[in-house]
């Protein structure tokens, strides 16, 4: 991989952990007492991948296959959660931001699935 694709690409990573992290603390503050998931799950994948962004800068190769393969988890993840939110709130509930939330997140795990595979 080339040095400018590569750190691209950990920008990528780092820049997508933190807006993970984000966007779990909003989801905790909009609801404290029922959100606690949103923040250990933003915090644990935003981590995550703050790591393989830190370690493709460093120039381990590996890292951007594991990065990838984190964005394709929260993708399922993010589709299913979505999915159910919007359910939730099409039968009256009141899950407007949390399903703008997560799927804001989802946007941003297909965004970084596509980024780590597209030929630059």
């Amino acid at each position: 991989m080339k040095y400018k694709s590569l750190m691209a690409h950990s920008k990528w990573l780092i820049s997508f952990g933190v807006f993970l992290f984000i966007c779990g603390l909003a989801g905790y503050l909009s609801n404290p007492e029922k959100a606690i998931s949103a923040l250990i799950m933003g915090s644990l994948f935003g981590g995550l991948s703050v790591l393989w962004g830190f370690l493709l800068g460093k120039g381990m190769g590996f890292a951007k296959w594991a990065a990838l393969a984190t964005a394709l988890l929260l993708c399922v993840a993010f589709s299913w959660r979505s999915y159910m939110s919007w359910q939730a709130f099409a039968d009256g509930e009141p899950k407007a931001f949390a399903a703008s939330l997560i799927t804001l997140m989802l946007i941003g795990s297909v965004a970084t699935v596509y980024r780590l595979l597209a030929k630059k």
